[in-house]
């Protein structure tokens, strides 16, 4: 199964599991961003005051919670994306090439500049 197929059984998944809910009704573009805020932050709750090595050096509990955080994040965004009818990975791809060309790679490389400021 390809990268493509994963997100559409993704997607199809995710439209299943809401109608079954009766959850569409609640589905918003505005409130599944304001979900996905939330999740982000719950994320970033497992990294507060960790040093830098010891955010890259998670126990085995932390790691387990934050896979489920990051898995909260990606449930709702390939669903906002289904909701705005946004192809998520064509617009990754898209991105990516726009952001190597605001960032070429012998002009940035060890930099952490924005690219207006080099």
């Amino acid at each position: 199964m390809n990268e493509r197929s994963d997100l559409i059984t993704l997607r199809d998944r995710l439209r299943t599991f809401a109608a079954e809910r009766d959850w569409e009704q609640f589905h918003s573009p505005k409130n599944l961003s304001m979900a996905l805020m939330v999740e982000v932050a719950e994320l970033m709750e497992h990294f507060q005051w960790l040093t830098e090595a010891q955010s890259t050096e998670l126990p085995p509990k932390t790691q387990q919670e934050v896979g489920e955080e990051l898995a909260d994040c990606l449930l709702y965004l390939v669903r906002l994306s289904d909701r705005l009818g946004v192809d998520l990975k064509a617009a990754a791809l898209e991105k990516l090439e726009k952001n190597a060309k605001k960032y070429p790679a012998e002009q940035v490389r060890g930099n952490s500049k924005k690219y207006t400021e080099y």
